[in-house]
């Protein structure tokens, strides 16, 4: 798990939470903010699902600094 994976999850729980809160005292505007630091999280997630699949993907000869050969 990397960095952005992290933030990215602690972000969906601090809007989880704010909704809740948002929810419980009928504040319609923390609830919303809530929504959309659950959203921004889960972007956030994804973005460092997608940095963790690139680092567990085998590099190519073109990745790895050997020249390929021309035909």
């Amino acid at each position: 798990m990397n960095k952005e994976q992290v933030k990215g999850v602690a972000e969906k729980v601090k809007g989880k939470v704010n909704e809740t809160i948002g929810r419980a005292t009928g504040d319609r505007e923390q609830e919303v903010k809530g929504d959309v630091q659950q959203a921004a999280g889960e972007t956030r997630k994804k973005a460092g699902d997608v940095r963790e699949a690139v680092k567990d993907t085998p590099e190519s000869p073109s990745r790895s600094g050997v020249a390929s050969r021309s035909r």
